[in-house]
């Protein structure tokens, strides 16, 4: 999924809470998943994709980051609950799969001829 998004994750239902953005949402979010990157989700283990939002444009999605980090704990908990009440995960509507790895991620294909 190669558009601007600003995401949301969790590491259960109104648990701790991370907000980024990135130019490519499933590849990102299986980065965190697999905590691949040190820092902040590996060490809170926050994995769960809760919310997303595209964007036309890079800068756009960097302008409404920002925003919402500004925001307080109760806002972006309501803005969750508005389209995930139950604080689904997210991943399979992003990449139609359960807990598989899309094939792109795993980096051991084979080259083509």
């Amino acid at each position: 999924m190669k558009q601007p998004a600003v995401y949301i994750l969790a590491c259960q239902k109104a648990g701790t809470l991370y907000i980024g953005v990135t130019s490519d949402l499933i590849a990102r979010t299986w980065q965190h998943r697999e905590h691949v990157v040190e820092g902040f989700t590996a060490r809170y283990d926050v994995r769960r994709l809760v919310w997303y939002e595209l964007h036309e444009t890079m800068e756009s999605a960097i302008i409404r980051e920002k925003h919402l980090k500004k925001w307080n704990r109760a806002w972006k908990i309501r803005l969750i609950e508005e389209s995930n009440p139950a604080w689904k995960d997210l991943w399979r509507e992003i990449t139609g799969q359960e807990d598989g790895v899309d094939s792109r991620l795993r980096g051991n294909d084979e080259p083509r001829p």
